[in-house]
């Protein structure tokens, strides 16, 4: 029986990295002592050849693409009842018998209860990254995300729009994308207590380790909202920077540090902003940017 190990693109048996994949024997082969890695390959391929685009068009019959954002991952099978196989029109009899076994399918496919929450799971999936401009592959992870917590039975009985806000929330935070949950609640249906719980259950049960908001990400966010000048913002990192490197940063809310570093780089350039704009545009209060302000300067002047 022959090794998986080459998926790692290392020999088991000399450590050479230099493999060599014959698609025709099916084989992966070690270029360095000639050790056969693998001699059943699984040829993904079409089990046709074409030889120009026009017969490649004519041959393909992948109609859909893979997607966790589809409740059926578009890997459901559907037909066309209007055209027989030679591409004939249907007589108005077949036409109909067709119509009705095309609605007897599509409603068998909904009769299940997990079909029907992921249909409106993906759909409220779907307008919030819109409204929130989420990145394709984002809004993938917060499916599959969404999938998982589906399969662990965290849904029954809770609110399926809350839990995809908590899913795009999750997945935001583990890309380090600068989506706030309060943003989030702002678009989603549902309540930010009920988001905000429905995230705290998400990554428990899942197991989920978040990494730690870095106050730079949020910085140019908040320096678009207020048109302040690039030296501004670049002065607001240095401030972020240094005060890193004197440990000062960990255990603070990471807008509102970057809020503090924003309006002490205003004071420092002369781009000047009052205390009530930073803090709304940072999404926080004005005690805390106070707060946040007078922790900087004792960081820094130390």
């Amino acid at each position: 029986m022959m090794t998986q190990d080459y998926e790692h693109n290392i020999c088991t048996k000399c450590g050479g990295t230099s493999l060599i994949r014959d698609d025709d024997l099916g084989e992966v082969v070690c270029a360095s002592c000639g050790l056969v890695l693998s001699d059943c390959i699984v040829d993904t391929g079409p089990e046709w050849r074409a030889f120009n685009s026009v017969e490649n068009a004519s041959r393909s019959r992948a109609g859909k693409t893979m997607s966790y954002m589809l409740f059926d991952k578009g890997l459901s099978t559907d037909f066309n009842g209007y055209k027989d196989g030679k591409g004939k029109r249907l007589d108005i009899e077949t036409h109909n018998k067709m119509n009705r076994l095309r609605r007897y399918d599509k409603r068998s496919k909904m009769d299940d209860t997990w079909a029907r929450n992921l249909t409106i799971a993906m759909a409220e999936l779907d307008r919030l990254g819109e409204r929130l401009h989420i990145p394709s592959l984002l809004k993938e992870q917060a499916a599959v995300l969404y999938r998982k917590a589906l399969t662990v039975d965290l849904i029954r009985g809770r609110s399926i729009d809350a839990f995809v806000a908590a899913s795009i929330y999750a997945v935001c935070r583990l890309q380090k994308v600068p989506r706030s949950l309060k943003k989030i609640s702002e678009e989603s249906t549902r309540e930010h207590s009920e988001i905000s719980h429905s995230y705290r259950l998400l990554i428990k049960e899942l197991g989920l380790k978040m990494p730690i908001d870095d106050p730079m990400k949020f910085v140019s966010g908040i320096a678009s909202k207020l048109n302040l000048k690039q030296d501004t913002e670049f002065q607001a990192i240095e401030i972020l920077r240094e005060a890193r490197e004197k440990k000062g940063l960990s255990g603070k809310e990471p807008r509102g540090i970057a809020a503090a570093a924003l309006y002490m780089a205003c004071i420092s350039t002369r781009d000047k902003r009052i205390q009530k704009d930073v803090a709304q545009a940072a999404g926080t209060t004005e005690v805390t940017l106070r707060n946040r302000l007078r922790g900087l300067e004792t960081i820094l002047n130390n």
